[in-house]
């Protein structure tokens, strides 16, 4: 069984065009995006909460051109176009963290300003998690933050596919159903409304490998380690940004 569910998974060395690092990077693609002529860049609040490699997705945005301030700054959260909210580590810690900016964010998304989680920052907009707790999230989406089933090593680190469900997700747009991005997770969250999810991943269980709901958008792996397809992304939630 084991074999079976490492199967589906695809060594960084198996993939074209990368590093020594365990995944693609942003120097190794043949990618070139423009900003429209007169057209000022988006700001995008990357949220800095103590957790995470915040410098990989700063790159990842600015190759797609944006404008990606690291901040904790509350004036600084509410001047951006939109924020991203990243993180890898433990829930608990994570949801302490940001505690004192929480009301910050849910203000924001509130007035309508578009959001990404990423990872961690996924799991902190579900209901609760269970890691350590339960412990009290953002409750952005209802549900709850669970661990990958027994029998499969964790955390589940590497590429994996993606079976997408709604491929007219702004966020989706030109990605091709069973494209391979990279996840670093133990826990996942399962949402209480499956018509919020965007795509599934298989480890063990098919899990929710992306949700929305309105202008909220949340990955459980990496787009900014996600070579091209990642890259893709970013720049659709740029454009979803400008519309």
């Amino acid at each position: 069984m084991k074999r079976d569910i490492d199967s589906r998974l695809v060594a960084a060395h198996d993939l074209p065009d990368q590093q020594s690092t365990g995944y693609i990077t942003l120097n190794s693609l043949r990618l070139s995006y423009t900003n429209p002529k007169g057209v000022p860049l988006v700001k995008i609040a990357i949220i800095d909460y103590g957790l995470g490699n915040l410098r990989s997705i700063k790159r990842g945005l600015e190759e797609v051109k944006a404008e990606a301030p690291i901040t904790h700054k509350k004036e600084e959260i509410t001047d951006a176009d939109a924020i991203v909210l990243p993180g890898v580590g433990a829930f608990e810690e994570a949801a302490k963290n940001l505690r004192p900016i929480s009301k910050t964010i849910l203000d924001q998304i509130q007035g309508g300003k578009p959001l990404l989680g990423i990872c961690l920052g996924l799991q902190l907009l579900f209901t609760v998690s269970t890691e350590g707790g339960p412990h009290k999230g953002l409750d952005v989406f209802k549900g709850k933050v669970i661990q990958l089933p027994p029998g499969v090593k964790v955390p589940h680190i590497g590429w994996n596919t993606l079976k997408i469900v709604k491929p007219d997700s702004p966020l989706f747009q030109g990605i091709l159903d069973g494209a391979y991005v990279y996840f670093v997770h133990s826990y996942y969250g399962a949402v209480e409304n499956s018509d919020l999810i965007v795509s599934k991943t298989y480890y063990g269980t098919e899990f929710p490998s992306a949700v929305s709901k309105n202008h909220v958008f949340a990955t459980q792996f990496h787009p900014e380690r996600s070579g091209e397809t990642g890259l893709r992304m970013l720049k659709n939630f740029v454009e979803y940004i400008r519309s």
